[in-house]
């Protein structure tokens, strides 16, 4: 069996009949552990965090790769230690509380009934019962990280995000609780200043994964239509591989003209004011 599909997906692949024997030789308490058991029995290899003192675990993957069930896991794990702080930033406002909170691989879905944290959407809070508050901020909106501070954070689909840069600079800013304040980026790459830094960046410990690795848990349709349709492309090396591509050869517009020259503040208009 290949060594980089998870227990969980080694066991789909059997025989019914082999499958049903290993059901039938668990105790009711047993299955009900599976359910929740991310390291030993859901996730796969490269979807748990390097080892070692890593500053940044920088997850560069595919769509449908496992990638926002492993920043949720990431998070939950952290959450076990009593009265620590966490941020959790996605792209925008709607994105950190339908995919990172309340998505079906978010935190809220993936927490075990025995430590459900408390979802406060208007004090944009998460409270573990143990103490421990993860707050969500907006990649649009860099200030908002201006000022707390942070024991760990979790930051999705950074390449998508409006103010990149300077919404990872307020956020590194304040990762100073702790001893070894760290961070997991999850995201489909995009060739942005950002990427390209954290990719050098000796603190930044890489995990690379294509959508081809969690087939088993997507559905048919996408597999023989969306699949099909962008394997070979330009378009598929990016969102399915997770290929960092750079700029076209000889295009008039590039990315990083683009990121140079952005306007993050548009002037008020005199007679307005």
């Amino acid at each position: 069996m290949a060594t980089n599909l998870s227990p969980a997906q080694q066991l789909a692949l059997l025989p019914q009949a082999e499958r049903a024997a290993f059901f039938a030789r668990c105790t009711p308490e047993e299955l009900a552990a599976l359910e929740y058991d991310w390291q030993g029995f859901w996730a796969r290899p490269n979807q748990l965090p390097p080892p070692g003192p890593w500053k940044v675990w920088l997850m560069l993957s595919g769509r449908g790769f496992g990638k926002t069930r492993a920043g949720a896991e990431q998070v939950i794990a952290w959450a076990r230690t009593p009265q620590l702080r966490i941020a959790l930033v996605a792209e925008t406002a709607a994105d950190v509380r339908d995919v990172v909170a309340e998505g079906e691989s978010g935190i809220l879905a993936c927490s075990p009934p025995w430590f459900m944290p408390t979802y406060q959407p208007t004090k944009r809070r998460l409270t573990w019962p143990n103490g421990t508050i993860a707050t969500t901020y907006s990649g649009d909106s860099p200030d908002q990280l201006r000022g707390p501070q942070h024991h760990y954070a979790w930051c999705d689909e950074i390449a998508k995000w409006r103010y990149a840069q300077d919404a990872w600079d307020n956020l590194e800013l304040g990762l100073r609780l702790g001893t070894h304040p760290q961070v997991i980026a999850t995201t489909t790459p995009r060739p942005i200043p950002l990427l390209r830094a954290l990719l050098s960046d000796p603190g930044t410990v890489v995990t690379r994964g294509s959508t081809y690795e969690n087939t088993v848990n997507l559905a048919a349709t996408f597999k023989e239509r969306i699949l099909s349709r962008y394997e070979g492309t330009r378009l598929g090396r990016q969102e399915l591989y997770a290929e960092l591509l750079e700029d076209t050869p000889g295009a008039l517009w590039s990315r990083l003209l683009f990121e140079q020259t952005r306007v993050r503040q548009i002037p008020r208009c005199a007679a307005l004011r």
